[in-house]
């Protein structure tokens, strides 16, 4: 994999999130190559050869921060802060330095367990807070959509250790594919190692789109039987799928005491 540090332009991005001003990407690409990402339409290289950096990241983002007054910044909207060249290159963890240095904190969305490598940053930080995001609970699943990731228990490990210590954490379950994705199974998983629990359907607005025409092609090779019903669902929101497993994890929310934001 080549990574690139030649990018110009903000680092620091204004952010659509709420209880977010700012957001930031220490990286432009995915290694993870995720076939459902909705990043897949805007990308700009081919992120299976290539992803992209800022060169002197952190003397570049100390200029943006300065008249800014500490707060937290979210990381992983577009890409994973951890994906697997951060190991090298360190442009997270640069960012979370610096952070910490004037007071900031972060709030991060990841896939990886490579976080746990920061914590000594993150317990420093006022209110830092990690999410992972899980979709799978079969690895076999797992690996057609998103071949290059961890596997889920790993994930959910990481969480469990990140909460132990002390870390703020969260999960996602996202994107759920329809009539693939276990959701409350994934939910009574994840629960006892986060403080809350959001839920998201796989939503394509364009059957066009890279994205959709990736999984398109996974479910004619490895789920022929349903691919037609979820091709209903993932394009209709009025599609039954989606009530009932609102109903399912709503009734799962009440039976459990948990605090589940559920977006279907």
């Amino acid at each position: 994999m080549k990574v690139s540090a030649n990018i110009g332009g903000n680092i620091l991005q204004h952010c659509t999130l709420e209880n977010f001003d700012y957001q930031m990407e220490p990286y432009i690409g995915c290694e993870h190559y995720c076939y459902y990402c909705y990043v897949l339409n805007q990308a700009e290289t081919d992120w299976t050869q290539e992803v992209r950096t800022y060169k002197d990241i952190k003397e570049r983002l100390n200029v943006e921060l300065a008249g800014i007054p500490p707060q937290t910044i979210y990381m992983g909207w577009q890409t994973d802060p951890y994906q697997p060249c951060e190991e090298d290159w360190g442009q997270t963890r640069q960012i979370l330095e610096l952070l910490l240095a004037k007071g900031f904190s972060a709030s991060i969305l990841t896939k990886s367990d490579l976080v746990m490598r920061d914590m000594d940053l993150l317990l420093q930080m006022p209110q830092a807070a990690v999410s992972v995001s899980v979709a799978f609970n079969d690895d076999d699943i797992r690996r057609l959509f998103e071949y290059r990731t961890i596997d889920t228990a790993q994930r959910i490990s990481a969480l469990a250790k990140l909460k132990s210590a002390g870390v703020r954490t969260a999960a996602l379950v996202c994107p759920i594919v329809p009539y693939i994705t276990d959701a409350v199974a994934l939910a009574e998983k994840l629960q006892p190692y986060t403080e809350k629990i959001w839920f998201y359907g796989l939503s394509i607005l364009d059957g066009s789109e890279k994205n959709w025409q990736n999984i398109k092609r996974i479910l004619e090779m490895h789920f022929p039987e349903v691919r037609e019903k979820v091709e209903a669902a993932v394009f209709s929101k009025e599609d039954p799928y989606w009530a009932d497993l609102k109903r399912d994890l709503t009734a799962l929310q009440k039976q459990r005491t948990m605090n589940l934001s559920i977006h279907l």
